[in-house]
């Protein structure tokens, strides 16, 4: 099966995150304020809700949050400032905005390495004490970990070789490295913009290419302003809890520990969750009429050998500014293991 060339991510939609009845935060000792991107509603967020619930019960009340959805205290970057600031205690962040917090976290999003969600999976679980030691040493605690699932490159017209790729307008998140790097390496100048000014700059026709999963392409409504998805994604978006841990220590150890029990108990169901999601999204993508771009059967193998090319270049070129040359090769290293442990395991996400 040949791997799927289209262009790297720039851009993270955040999980679901936690909540709780405005009762419960009232009445709670410790009322945790936590924010995300993503709207309400949704089974991903439906899942956190009842987590919450049930991390309020276990503490005997003494835990509860109080929750601003859809963006309403501002993209990623916001949130993390308003955190700093004490307005905000925590939130649900992607990749992107963890990786505002510790750089080396975004190692597992690097581009056209990992092939399933088994594979993700393994290598981050294999880094996970170290990442949360980093966490907690810029004063964060991570309450649980996900994958916000696989991104695929939406266009308005089949990405059908380099040549066509650079001739359209790429959208990548503003100080995103990851974007910045992977086009540069493939001769692209993207457009800068922060998640809540893609479905504006689409209407407009500023931005004509984006990546993103299913979920986040319905949940922001930017399907509607393309007509192409390509087959296969290019890399897996992480997600994450986390608080600060100036508020962490007002609550007892007692409830500290029930509340991580808990949330690491959910982490599969929370995966799970994501993934219908997903599947349910890419359902209503293709009946919205959106086509499959299938590259398998358009180029050959040998033609998009300069897609891995400039992913390897991505991430070489990013040692030093997001991790350190020890922890990629670390990283390598634990999916070689996978792959040693499971040669059954070839699978390779793609849409069907």
């Amino acid at each position: 099966m040949k791997r799927f060339a289209g262009m790297i991510p720039a851009v993270f939609l955040v999980m679901g995150l936690l909540c709780s009845g405005p009762a419960a935060a009232d009445e709670a000792r410790v009322t945790i304020k936590m924010a995300t991107l993503a709207p309400k509603g949704s089974t991903l967020v439906n899942t956190y809700e009842k987590l919450a619930e049930e991390i309020t019960a276990r503490t005997g009340g003494e835990v509860g949050f109080k929750i601003y959805w859809g963006g309403v205290q501002g993209d990623e970057k916001d949130m993390i400032r308003k955190i700093k600031l004490g307005q905000l205690h925590g939130g649900a962040f992607s990749g992107a905005g963890l990786g505002d917090i510790v750089p080396e976290v975004r190692v597992t999003e690097i581009p056209y390495v990992f092939r399933n969600y088994n594979e993700v999976n393994y290598v981050r679980k294999g880094l996970q004490d170290t990442m949360e030691k980093l966490f907690e040493e810029k004063g964060f605690i991570v309450l649980g970990w996900g994958d916000i699932g696989f991104l695929y490159t939406f266009s308005k017209v089949p990405l059908t070789s380099l040549e066509v790729a650079r001739q359209q307008k790429w959208w990548t998140l503003e100080g995103e490295p990851i974007g910045r790097e992977i086009y540069k390496a493939l001769g692209i100048s993207p457009i800068s913009l922060s998640v809540t000014d893609v479905a504006t700059s689409l209407s407009t026709n500023l931005i004509d290419c984006a990546n993103a999963t299913p979920y986040m392409a319905v949940a922001f409504q930017w399907y509607t302003r393309f007509k192409y998805i390509n087959e296969f994604p290019s890399s897996n978006l992480l997600g994450a809890m986390v608080i600060s841990k100036k508020i962490w220590d007002k609550i007892s150890p007692e409830s500290q520990q029930i509340m991580l029990r808990l949330a690491r108990e959910s982490q599969e169901k929370i995966a799970e969750a994501a993934r219908q999601e997903d599947e349910k999204c890419l359902k209503i993508l293709l009946d919205a009429g959106i086509q499959v771009y299938r590259l398998a059967e358009n180029i050959e193998e040998e033609e998009v050998r300069f897609i891995f090319d400039a992913a390897e270049k991505t991430r070489n070129n990013l040692v030093g500014e997001l991790y350190s040359q020890e922890l990629l090769d670390r990283t390598l290293a634990l999916l070689d293991e996978y792959r040693r442990k499971h040669p059954e395991d070839t699978g390779v996400v793609r849409i069907e």
